[in-house]
């Protein structure tokens, strides 16, 4: 790593001590790679909106799409819209403030858990829509889509804000450098003066719950959605029913696996170059990935696609 490092950034890691602040290495390269790096996840982060955009302008414009399976689906493409950052890549001295580190910590992992919940309750409203076709009218109305919609936002970003306020009350030490692109809490708390087990315990245990709850609930959905595919009499009634869940399932398995991999297992397990990569799959890779996964696999989010592009 340290053959990669140019001499701004061993100067400025000489005097960290008198930055009030963060230094995020990055992708640490030259000028050239840089300004390449940024225009790469600039394309990206614009094919990004372009994919979530159309998803959620085809279902505003289509009328037959109004229902609870695609508004859940434009809140989740809304969603996926906030993640890239790249104000980082250009700029000279890679430091961050303080406040803005924090800021950047919170949002982000706001927006993680806020996915979590989401993926939860789109699983839930095709279990009841498969399983519980008579009663799903009923039962997922309007008012309870919007209500359900709501309170993924307000969890997501009431979830973690206790531990990232104790760990920005830690004292930190040492180059203050965090070889990431992003605030993450690994390596920031590896940056304390002192180690903090406790701490360390408590973010381990909210960062499980956040996963693990709703991935059991998804996981659940999808066996009872199962059996009840396997007793359909109709071949085209099995075959929407598994096109519809196997895209969610898809996008499920991108997001949790990529997440599982990075939080639940010891940091130190992780170089810094993996961490990296991780981060910038689920990040980057899923908000990319996920609109093509939901408008190849459904006709009628194809169809609305096609009518809103004019093809």
């Amino acid at each position: 790593m340290g053959s990669f490092i140019t001499p701004r950034y061993m100067k400025i890691s000489n005097t960290s001590s008198t930055i009030t602040g963060f230094i995020l290495l990055g992708f640490p390269c030259p000028r050239e790679g840089q300004i390449l790096l940024f225009l790469l996840f600039s394309v990206l982060y614009l094919l990004t909106r372009m994919g979530n955009g159309s998803i959620i302008c085809a279902v505003y414009w289509d009328q037959r799409l109004h229902t609870p399976m695609y508004i859940l689906l434009t809140n989740f493409s809304f969603l996926e819209i906030w993640y890239v950052m790249l104000a980082n890549f250009l700029s000279d001295t890679k430091v961050i403030s303080f406040s803005g580190c924090f800021l950047q910590f919170y949002f982000f992992f706001s927006l993680g858990s806020t996915e979590c919940f989401s993926l939860a309750i789109m699983a839930f409203d095709r279990y009841l829509a498969i399983c519980r076709p008579l009663h799903y009218p009923t039962i997922m109305t309007r008012h309870l889509c919007t209500n359900l919609v709501v309170s993924c936002w307000i969890l997501g970003f009431l979830w973690f804000p206790v531990p990232i306020i104790v760990i920005s009350q830690m004292s930190f030490c040492g180059s203050r450098i965090i070889d990431h692109f992003l605030c993450d809490p690994g390596p920031l708390l590896a940056l304390t003066c002192a180690r903090a087990p406790v701490m360390e315990s408590f973010f381990g245990i909210l960062s499980s719950l956040l996963l693990f709850i709703p991935f059991l609930c998804i996981m659940v959905s999808c066996a009872l959605v199962l059996r009840a595919v396997l007793r359909l009499p109709s071949a085209a009634g099995r075959r929407k029913a598994v096109s519809t869940c196997g895209s969610h399932l898809a996008v499920v398995s991108l997001f949790y696996g990529s997440v599982m991999v990075m939080y639940l297992s010891p940091t130190s397990e992780h170089e810094s170059g993996m961490q990296k990569l991780v981060t910038l799959f689920y990040s980057v890779g899923s908000p990319l990935i996920n609109p093509v996964i939901y408008s190849l696999r459904n006709k009628d989010m194809k169809h609305a696609l096609q009518k809103f592009l004019g093809i």
